[in-house]
């Protein structure tokens, strides 16, 4: 198991589906975990809870990343718990909305990337201050930016731009010693899926993968604890494809 005693950690989304695995992940690897939520405050309370009671530390933190000074207000608010130090960015918050082409929303549109894009961009640029040689930045992308996968065109072009900005990143903040990468999934049993839970479904997302099951959120949570460890400190600039083997 990764070690990330003595750091601090926040993941965005954590109140449940992947990103509450990878908080768990992270807390059980030791790290101090800052529970990001936007609306289901209870939901991030029993993450904290979770993670307190087998003795790790964590605190939920609040804030609505649609809104454009969401991540500023989210900044500040980890700042004022962690001080000057931050190890470890989890950007995993997402939403998606499938439509087709013709009946994609403006609004629609623009709320996914407003959530998807924006809001880790400038997440990353409000917190820059706090991160320092050795921190690492996890973002979380998606195997709709690889591949057709049903009618998610909006959705996929904002984990396109995920997996632009993961490059760029890198590439930029390699010389502080950051690393910056992100975990790509394919379809996992979560809110965001609940087409998993139908027998039509099922047999779609099996239909497309190497390995016959529907992935669940502790399959894709080690990957973005090994992400944040030093085991992968020589790995930056990559999307890791954590999907079964999708769409090969």
């Amino acid at each position: 198991m990764s070690n990330l005693s003595g750091k601090t950690a926040l993941v965005t989304g954590a109140s449940r589906g992947i990103g509450r695995a990878s908080a768990l992940a992270l807390a059980k690897a030791g790290a101090q975990v800052l529970v990001h939520y936007s609306n289901s405050e209870k939901e991030a309370d029993a993450v904290v809870a979770e993670i307190r009671k087998t003795g790790g530390r964590a605190e939920k933190v609040g804030a609505d990343l649609q809104q454009a000074d969401g991540p500023h207000l989210l900044a500040k608010r980890v700042r004022a718990i962690v001080g000057d130090r931050l190890d470890i960015l989890a950007a995993n918050a997402g939403i998606s909305k499938a439509a087709s082409i013709e009946d994609t929303r403006i609004e629609d549109f623009d709320n996914l990337f407003a959530v998807n894009v924006r809001a880790p961009f400038f997440l990353v640029q409000q917190l820059l201050p706090a991160l320092c040689k050795g921190s690492n930045i996890i973002f979380t992308s998606s195997l709709a930016a690889h591949a057709s996968v049903g009618e998610l065109y909006a959705y996929a072009a904002t984990k396109g731009a995920v997996d632009t900005l993961v490059k760029h990143f890198a590439s930029a903040l390699g010389p502080r010693g950051i690393r910056v990468n992100a975990v790509a999934p394919g379809v996992v049993e979560t809110d965001m899926s609940n087409f998993t839970k139908t027998e039509a479904g099922r047999e779609v997302t099996l239909a497309m993968q190497a390995l016959k099951r529907v992935a669940q959120p502790e399959d894709i949570a080690p990957v973005v604890a090994f992400l944040a460890s030093d085991d992968a400190r020589w790995i930056t600039g990559q999307t890791v494809h954590v999907d079964g083997g999708s769409k090969l």
